[in-house]
């Protein structure tokens, strides 16, 4: 298993309480299962309606995360 860091925005960030967190998953999948178990509801909804880039590429779900990467975690925003 791979660990890092993850970065939430905007209403992503409002859902889990913080500006960071740390994965410790194989894929992006398994992170964010993990970040919906561990933060709730709330923040499960948000991550269903988010993209995903790790350093600073866009990735899906099966993407297999790197040691010591960055996951950013993008709700849609408005006006853009």
């Amino acid at each position: 298993m791979a660990t890092g860091t993850v970065r939430f925005w905007a209403a992503a960030r409002a859902a889990a309480g913080s500006s960071e967190a740390t994965y410790d998953a194989d894929t992006l999948g398994g992170a964010l299962a993990a970040l919906a178990a561990g933060y709730g509801p709330d923040l499960a909804r948000v991550l269903g309606h988010c993209s995903f880039l790790v350093d600073g590429q866009r990735v899906g779900p099966e993407f297999r995360l790197p040691e010591g990467g960055v996951v950013e975690v993008l709700p849609p925003f408005a006006g853009g």
